[in-house]
């Protein structure tokens, strides 16, 4: 009797651990829960802008590029992630008038002394990280961004601050990201790769300035 008892108890105690054991998965839905929250927010190529900024000993260059698409990844009014693909084909000169030169610089950018647009076409961008910057003042940088560029098939990760604004359905980021061209293989008349420049001297850093609008969409 002793013994039937006690397997009696056994069985009894396994068949509350199995029970207790199911509400275990419980957590799990509740995380996928929170996961579906996250909303993509598709850029408005149209409403978008990227301007880029180079300098050299005897002056300045800049101009425009074309965002071809891109997302921004968002978790409760709050950004967490977004990639960009940038048409490097679209590059365009601003500050040279003349059509002739202006035409030689661009064709020089696109070529296999910078970008080599034709092998390259495109250049991409992918947030691995955003942090919001705490009491950040209005109109101020408000997120520490963290992220791969790939330009000419060469990835280096980069960072810079940004001022995001989410609302109503919209999506704003502004950032100035500063860019080392040598790392992606861009070393034409750089002065820490080739001797004697002089007033030629073209500097590795340019800048990429990024205002960006994404929408919530149904899709």
């Amino acid at each position: 009797m002793k013994k039937t008892a006690i397997l009696a108890s056994l069985a009894a105690a396994l068949m509350l651990s199995a029970f207790t054991g199911s509400s275990i998965t419980e957590p799990n839905t509740t995380e996928v829960v929170a996961a579906a929250k996250v909303r993509t927010y598709h850029v408005a190529t149209d409403a978008s802008e990227v301007k880029w900024h180079a300098k050299k000993m005897t002056g300045e260059h800049y101009g425009d590029i074309t965002l071809k698409s891109g997302q921004l990844q968002v978790d409760r009014n709050k950004l967490t992630g977004g990639n960009f693909v940038i048409d490097m084909s679209s590059i365009t000169c601003a500050d040279i008038k003349d059509a002739g030169s202006n035409g030689k610089l661009v064709g020089h950018l696109k070529s296999d002394d910078f970008f080599g647009v034709e092998k390259h076409p495109t250049a991409t961008f992918t947030i691995t990280e955003a942090t919001p910057i705490a009491k950040a003042a209005a109109g101020q940088p408000n997120y520490n961004v963290k992220g791969n560029l790939t330009i000419k098939g060469i990835t280096n990760p980069v960072s810079f601050p940004a001022t995001v604004t989410i609302k109503d359905g919209v999506a704003s980021a502004k950032a100035d990201v500063t860019v080392d061209r040598t790392k992606y293989d861009i070393r034409y008349r750089s002065s820490n790769f080739f001797e004697n420049l002089g007033d030629k001297a073209i500097y590795d850093e340019f800048t990429v300035s990024l205002n960006v609008k994404a929408k919530l969409t149904n899709s």
